[in-house]
């Protein structure tokens, strides 16, 4: 049978002070007040009956993100009690499906993404499990056609095309797994056409996956053995608070996917955000006469521009004069305010906050 894996626990700590400790980004209601939680979810309905339709987060997170899916059985929202990076999240996954569903296929997505058109995604996601369906053995990723040289994202170098049934969506062979460039490179990627942008997104069987895992990250064979063996008992929960930290933190692209021989990719031809900065959204939520883009239900601009305005507060006004090229992010306890091309210290303020302030604010 098919399942989703919806991979949901990063904190997105550069939408501070929109974003918590308590209340990442996925849960946030800044797209006409959804969140990009239920966008990632309701992608998947078309595609996945939502009793196959798992969640992994943060324990902290555990709670807000089953209010904000509250269709989801209680048990389809898994707690991780520690960060062990995707390797580890994807190992538990797998290990939790494969022991109900001996033939089980996963789906991995992420909750911090647009994509759009939804019809693109589900028809490349067809494609991916038919794929997996003909060839268990095959390790699927997705790669975002790349429109600009960004810095900030890895790559995939994609080779021969060896399936799928239409020009839009053919299978290719994976040459390559490339991290982040300089400028240069990235322009030589984009130049080059057959790069792809990393989406962090995958189809596999579980059993396929997990012996993966054991040949190429043996360390995590026996806190999964062990997960797997007491899941579903009244030992579940103690066994994965003391097996699941002892799962090596690394990511499943440096464990599985950059050494495993049967990889391939897809490319998906479509608008694609990974929604983790302020500057991120603005490219998603639509702009005024001056580019100045407000996610906020009250504001008033006088002689403003180029400023990217926020808040979920129903009942709060921002109001701003002669303002230029500014972050104003307001929540009910704290307010940013800082040039956009200075976003990326917004981790460094929280270090300042964390120091100063005991982490009341974060």
């Amino acid at each position: 049978m098919d399942y989703a894996v919806i991979m949901a626990g990063g904190t997105g700590k550069r939408l501070w002070p929109l974003s918590r400790q308590k209340r990442p980004k996925q849960v946030l209601k800044l797209l006409e007040g959804q969140t990009l939680l239920r966008k990632c979810f309701e992608r998947l309905e078309g595609l996945f009956d939502f009793r196959n339709i798992l969640v992994l987060t943060n324990a902290d997170y555990a709670d807000v993100v089953r209010e904000n899916l509250f269709e989801l059985p209680k048990e389809n929202v898994i707690a991780e009690p520690a960060v062990r990076d995707t390797a580890g999240a994807i190992g538990l996954a797998a290990t939790i499906l494969r022991k109900y569903d001996n033939r089980a296929t996963m789906a991995v997505v992420t909750a911090d993404q647009i994509l759009e058109p939804t019809d693109a995604f589900e028809e490349a996601m067809r494609t991916a499990l038919g794929f997996v369906h003909e060839n268990p053995e095959a390790l699927v990723t997705f790669g975002i056609q790349p429109t600009f040289p960004s810095t900030q994202l890895g790559y995939i170098q994609f080779g021969q095309a060896v399936g799928g049934k239409t020009a839009q969506n053919k299978v290719h062979a994976i040459s390559a797994f490339k991290e982040k460039p300089d400028q240069q490179t990235a322009r030589y990627y984009l130049d080059a056409g057959q790069y792809r942008w990393n989406s962090g997104m995958f189809v596999w069987r579980c059993e396929t996956i997990l012996r993966q895992l054991a040949d190429f990250l043996p360390e995590s064979v026996e806190p999964l053995r062990n997960i797997q063996a007491d899941w579903g008992s009244a030992n579940q929960q103690q066994t994965l608070q003391e097996w699941f930290p002892k799962l090596p933190k690394t990511s499943i692209d440096y464990a599985v996917m950059e050494k495993a021989e049967q990889v391939y990719g897809i490319s998906l031809d479509c608008r694609w955000l990974d929604m983790g900065s302020f500057a991120a959204l603005a490219d998603i939520v639509a702009s005024d006469a001056n580019n100045n883009s407000i996610a906020a239900e009250h504001s008033e601009l006088l002689d403003c521009r180029n400023d990217i305005v926020v808040t979920e507060a129903s009942d709060h006004l921002i109001a701003m004069i002669g303002v230029n090229n500014m972050i104003v992010a307001h929540s009910k306890d704290a307010t940013l305010v800082c040039p956009i091309e200075q976003g990326e210290r917004i981790k460094e303020i929280l270090e300042h906050i964390q120091k100063h302030k005991n982490g009341k604010f974060l």
